[in-house]
């Protein structure tokens, strides 16, 4: 961190909030020793936005002559490492005017390595620049140059979404409301995978090859599509299979039997709450009726009796009771 850089970027004027937060915290991961390169999924972090919107905004900050991006590649394993972030107070600092040839990359010096310094960059400018007869960029007879003086049309320096590139505008095929919902998601799930990968113990400026790119990413969202886990489910369970295995796995593959567990459990925990829930049936049997007394109250009364209704026991069982009398029998013809 560094209060110069900090400061500087609190006093710029003229910027929309978002690309203003978006300038504040690239200043805020100056090294004045090391310069700035913090990572896309770092910074989008940071800023609380996704990684498209957050290229939107660096664009605009570049165009506004506030940033030079120079990306750099590992000269040993040839993979992309964090964009260099060059910033406006930097000594040396130039603005980007021309746009990176699209076959090498952006940030390429004629000179055989990426340019990482605001010097560097300034002795490319200093390179004339005559088009390649080959491809028709870079400098003819040397090394082609990082930069060209006019945009290649049939690609672009960003590797990640540019929502400016079609001139013809073409009606709305979405809502806006939906567009912005789609965004929203993208981020939580960012969010959501950080999240993953802080919990498998990982660095996430610093992934395996087999946690990078889109496929990854693709596959834990299986976990939430086809086993019905969320994202605090899918948290829970890489914690615990760390607990068991003391190395990180190589890859979601390796985490899908925990997965499977972690969604039987679940299964098995609502059949159980189910079956607690469910309420005793009710009984169906009928009631037992007490026939000497349901019979003598007939008998006391004046309801009509057939005579063949009661027999022997039933009679015998209200005379021993005392419910009805012989002489109450004899009337209504109970014999």
């Amino acid at each position: 961190m560094s209060h110069d850089a900090t400061n500087w970027a609190i006093k710029q004027r003229g910027l929309k909030p978002t690309t203003k937060i978006v300038l504040w915290h690239l200043c805020d991961r100056f090294n004045p020793d090391y310069g700035c390169f913090p990572s896309q999924a770092r910074l989008a972090h940071d800023c609380e936005i996704s990684r498209s919107t957050l290229n939107d905004h660096i664009g605009q900050l570049e165009a506004g002559g506030l940033l030079r991006r120079v990306s750099r590649v590992d000269p040993v394993t040839k993979r992309q490492l964090p964009t260099r972030y060059i910033l406006g107070f930097e000594p040396g600092f130039t603005r980007a005017d021309v746009i990176p040839c699209p076959e090498i990359g952006h940030g390429c010096s004629p000179f055989g390595h990426y340019a990482e310094t605001a010097s560097e960059i300034d002795q490319i400018d200093s390179v004339s620049v005559e088009p390649c007869p080959d491809s028709g960029h870079g400098i003819d007879a040397k090394p082609v140059s990082g930069f060209c003086p006019e945009p290649c049309p049939e690609n672009d320096q960003s590797r990640v979404r540019n929502p400016d590139t079609n001139l013809v505008r073409e009606p709305l095929s979405k809502p806006v409301k939906e567009e912005e919902d789609a965004q929203a998601r993208d981020f939580e799930f960012d969010q959501f995978f950080e999240e993953l990968i802080l919990a498998l113990g990982l660095d996430p400026d610093a992934l395996p090859g087999w946690w990078q790119g889109s496929s990854p990413r693709l596959h834990v969202q299986r976990w939430r599509t086809e086993l019905r886990l969320t994202a605090a489910e899918i948290v829970a369970a890489a914690k615990d299979s760390r607990n068991d295995h003391p190395e990180p796995p190589d890859g979601p593959k390796a985490l899908d039997r925990a997965m499977q567990r972690a969604a039987q459990r679940k299964t098995d925990d609502a059949g159980r709450k189910r079956r607690r829930r469910k309420a005793d049936p009710v009984s169906t049997a009928k009631p037992i009726v007490d026939l000497p007394v349901f019979y003598a109250e007939i008998i006391n009364s004046d309801r009509y009796l057939p005579v063949s209704a009661i027999n022997n026991t039933v009679r015998d069982a209200m005379l021993g009771r005392g419910l009805v009398t012989a002489e109450r029998l004899r009337m209504r013809g109970v014999r």
